[in-house]
């Protein structure tokens, strides 16, 4: 698939969903905290395709979060790095209200918030090659065989994402399901137009600026041990 085909092709439309949601109700300071800074740090698939500068008022570089749960990594990544823009993509409510309340608490003004379907939101809001960076931090590895399929990391979602990455972007993935990352390997390393930055088949230590998420820390309660995946785009 070439760039050109990849420009032409929209993302494919995702029949089989990665994602339930989940019933819940916001807390008070959640639902205070979606009210009053949606306006500001919000977006809305409406919105169209996203203009940067206009978006942040500065050019910088781009990093797309999906599934940043109650936002606490997102925070701290946002914070240790203020001259990148950040932009997160999460489904619940709950999540985005208290991520919302924080970035306004903390002062930040470097991350923009979707509360959407990501496949969504990379369709129709993204631009090609746009992106420095894409991340996908414990994603539900939906464990049991007969769900395999609503695993978010497959063939059609490397290529979806593909053409939304700089050349030389890229698509960081962890997980503290072994068997999740041993098929983010395989589906990763199989995917045209990518290369694994650590080799071919290895996996990277986790990086200084990732920080140990609520996810991460509960897997490793368990006994489990922890996954980072990192590809670029080469092509």
């Amino acid at each position: 698939m070439t760039d050109a085909d990849l420009s032409t092709n929209p993302l494919p439309q995702r029949r089989i969903r990665s994602f339930v949601v989940r019933a819940g109700r916001m807390t008070e300071g959640q639902e205070r905290g979606y009210r009053e800074n949606w306006p500001d740090y919000g977006l809305e698939l409406s919105d169209g395709v996203l203009d940067y500068v206009e978006c942040f008022g500065r050019d910088a570089a781009v990093v797309l979060e999906i599934g940043f749960g109650m936002g606490d990594s997102l925070i701290e990544m946002a914070r240790q790095m203020p001259e990148k823009n950040f932009i997160g993509i999460e489904v619940h409510p709950p999540g985005v209200g208290r991520l919302l309340g924080r970035i306004k608490e903390e002062g930040l003004t470097n991350i923009r918030v979707y509360c959407d379907d990501a496949v969504e939101v990379l369709a129709q809001c993204i631009p090609d090659k746009s992106l420095d960076g894409l991340q996908l931090f414990f994603p539900d590895p939906w464990p049991k065989k007969r769900h395999h399929k609503r695993r978010i990391v497959q063939p059609e979602f490397a290529q979806s994402i593909r053409h939304k990455l700089k050349i030389g972007g890229h698509f960081h993935m962890a997980t503290d399901w072994q068997p999740y990352a041993e098929h983010m390997m395989e589906v990763m390393s199989a995917a045209e137009g990518y290369a694994n930055a650590m080799g071919e088949g290895v996996y990277a230590d986790q990086p200084e600026w990732r920080p140990v998420t609520k996810f991460q820390k509960r897997g490793e309660n368990l006994g489990h041990g922890v996954w980072d995946l990192i590809f670029s785009r080469v092509s």
